[in-house]
């Protein structure tokens, strides 16, 4: 299944692509590409999409995954999200409208090619390591910080980073995004206040 999503993966990205569409894969594929590897059951990109977009990419991927063209002028209109599920593995991809706010602006413009696969060498645009600790922060915030997956995962991007991150960028975004208080428990807990006098 590993190799199926990567797959999956590269022909939504090299279709968003074809098309136009700046995009940048963030979530958990992107912490483990910046942290540590786990597998997951769907794939989160960040796009910033345009109705003139819908007919172009229905007809692009309409044979291999469902794509609900209705769900995705819905989704552009209220800056939201649709899905696309392929038919033969039932792989999610969450496809999340760029935002109007200023922090999705800067995932997209901050976003970093990433080699996804080896053989042959291809790659994808993903979230900066700074975007997505601050993305994963919120959604922790947003799901009442529960979620032991997402904390793993943050804490995975801040060790495995570990003196390469712009801690300015990280604090000042998480004044913005109000989560100030997560970043300093993350970065104690990845031992990030000795390592970066934080």
């Amino acid at each position: 299944m590993q190799n199926d999503s990567t797959q999956i993966t590269l022909f939504v990205t090299q279709t968003l692509e074809g098309l136009g569409i700046l995009y940048a894969v963030g979530g958990s594929l992107a912490s483990s590409l910046h942290g540590v590897m786990r597998s997951t059951l769907d794939v989160d990109i960040v796009a910033d999409m345009r109705l003139e977009h819908i007919q172009p990419l229905v007809a692009a991927l309409s044979k291999d995954f469902y794509a609900d063209d209705e769900m995705m002028r819905d989704a552009i209109e209220h800056h939201s999200s649709f899905n696309l599920v392929h038919y033969e593995t039932a792989f999610k991809v969450d496809i999340f409208i760029q935002k109007l706010r200023a922090f999705d602006k800067m995932q997209l413009e901050r976003r970093r090619a990433s080699i996804i696969t080896t053989d042959p060498e291809q790659s994808i645009y993903i979230t900066s390591p700074e975007d997505t600790i601050l993305a994963k922060l919120e959604w922790y915030r947003l799901g009442d910080e529960v979620s032991d997956r997402q904390w793993r995962d943050i804490l995975g991007v801040l060790k495995t980073r570990a003196g390469e991150l712009d801690l300015d960028y990280l604090h000042k975004w998480a004044k913005e995004l109000k989560v100030s208080d997560l970043l300093e428990r993350a970065l104690n807990a990845s031992d990030g206040a000795q390592k970066f006098g934080a």
